[in-house]
């Protein structure tokens, strides 16, 4: 039985798992509902729809950056399983809300003046959940995990996540919108029902008080985090990693409605391919490393990751060159030349992605003390958010002054160079730190 399994038939592992799939699946069936309904069914500029993907983009990170310090001192503080448990609990509410904008939306009442701004609020606010969730769902694994362990655990909620993502992305382009709407009500109720089964895993020290300052808070973190230079290479890495990702993210709808001419239903097919990428990554390094935690295929992986970039825009031109003349369905994208390709350089992009980033988050749990963990990946979340924000804006800044949506794909393909060379320093730090492994 391999350690993966063996897991997965574990209650201090299985319960974690199940809840952190319903909530992937949930944040993105309502995002990318919302983002699919307005740039198909609101907005008919390529510049409009691309300022709306990445002010959605933005409105979901901006509370990591803002919020990680104290969800990270929360999370070390307090019994993780009991804050899951009552952000489980709120998430029922803000996808209240998150359904009643899909809803009028979906009747066409008053959707630019209020249905939209009422669905970016629940945006914002499944932002804010996800904030105080994402410290817990890695450093709650040393906790409940043997060390041999916490690699495949990670590898596991990874490759989890992202099969999350794949379902919730898939559903939101199939289902109409009203559908969505009630079943992301009733998916937040399933994953508060699972939360509740996972084990107690009370602080690991003695509790301290919450600095509720949120500048102090997370600049003061962020500090105490970096000084641990393995760390602190690997939350750099992760950063550019997730800007490149958020920037691919904010590209693909507008991209697949303008340029490549196709229908919400291949815009959603995109997103599934990104996903089952990333997830077929997250297991084959794992396999590669035997559970070992290291960074030795995160340079490689992600210049892999930046040539499969290059070819994806290469392809994107060729294809404007022979442009259907109307939107195409799912078999019309996969029976037009150059589609198998297209799809392929996709999935290259999220593979090799997934290849780079599963072990780095590993470090962030396994190379500082159990009782920090929790800050560390708060730490990580800030920096992240940071860069991905920025990313986002600078979205936002190219599509307002005109850059075409698939020129702006080699920005992704040039920042796989930044996190290449932040890998290689990774790698060797982690050479400087235990020499015998090499």
């Amino acid at each position: 039985m391999t350690t993966s399994t063996h897991l997965l038939r574990q209650r201090r592992f299985l319960p974690l798992f199940i809840t952190q799939l319903f909530n992937a699946f949930n944040d993105n069936l309502y995002k990318n509902a919302m983002v699919l309904f307005v740039v198909y069914s609101v907005y008919n500029s390529e510049e409009a729809e691309g300022m709306f993907s990445a002010v959605a983009s933005g409105l979901f990170i901006l509370p990591f950056f803002l919020l990680s310090a104290i969800a990270g001192q929360l999370a070390d503080m307090r019994d993780k399983a009991a804050v899951i448990r009552a952000v489980k609990l709120l998430e029922i509410a803000l996808m209240l809300i998150g359904a009643a904008g899909l809803f009028l939306a979906w009747r066409g009442v008053a959707v630019e003046a209020f249905a939209i701004p009422l669905m970016l609020l629940a945006l914002f606010l499944t932002g804010v959940q996800s904030t105080f969730l994402g410290p817990i769902k890695y450093a709650i694994l040393p906790q409940h995990l043997k060390r041999d362990e916490v690699l495949a655990g990670t590898g596991l909620v990874e490759a989890g996540t992202y099969i999350a993502i794949l379902a919730g992305t898939i559903l939101a382009g199939w289902i109409p919108v009203q559908w969505a709407a009630a079943a992301i009500i009733g998916i937040s109720v399933l994953g508060y029902i699972s939360s509740r089964q996972i084990p107690a895993a009370p602080p690991l020290a003695p509790p301290e008080k919450l600095d509720w300052h949120i500048l102090r808070a997370s600049i003061g973190l962020v500090r105490e985090t970096m000084h641990n230079r393995e760390v602190f290479y690997a939350i750099l890495s992760i950063s550019f990693f997730w800007t490149i990702g958020a920037v691919l993210f904010i590209q693909f709808p507008p991209l697949a409605k303008n340029v490549i001419m196709a229908s919400k239903e291949v815009a959603s097919l995109f997103l599934v391919v990104f996903s089952v990428g990333v997830a077929i990554g997250s297991v084959a390094v794992n396999a590669l490393l035997k559970g070992t935690v290291s960074a030795r295929y995160a340079p490689a992986s992600v210049l892999v990751m930046g040539l499969f970039v290059v070819a994806f825009y290469a392809v994107c031109r060729l294809w404007q060159a022979d442009q259907p003349a109307e939107l195409l369905d799912v078999a019309d994208f996969i029976s037009w030349p150059m589609a198998s390709v297209l799809m392929l350089c996709l999935l290259g992009i999220a593979v090799s992605g997934g290849m780079f980033v599963v072990p780095l988050y590993a470090f962030l749990t396994t190379r500082v003390a159990p009782e920090r963990a929790s800050r560390t990946i708060a730490a990580n979340n800030i920096v992240n958010s940071g860069a991905m924000v920025g990313g986002s804006l600078l979205a936002m800044g190219l599509s307002a002054v005109g850059v075409a949506i698939s020129e702006q794909v080699l920005l992704s393909a040039a920042m796989c160079l930044v996190s290449a060379w932040l890998g290689q320093r990774l790698l060797t730090a982690e050479r400087a730190a235990t020499p015998t492994t090499y």
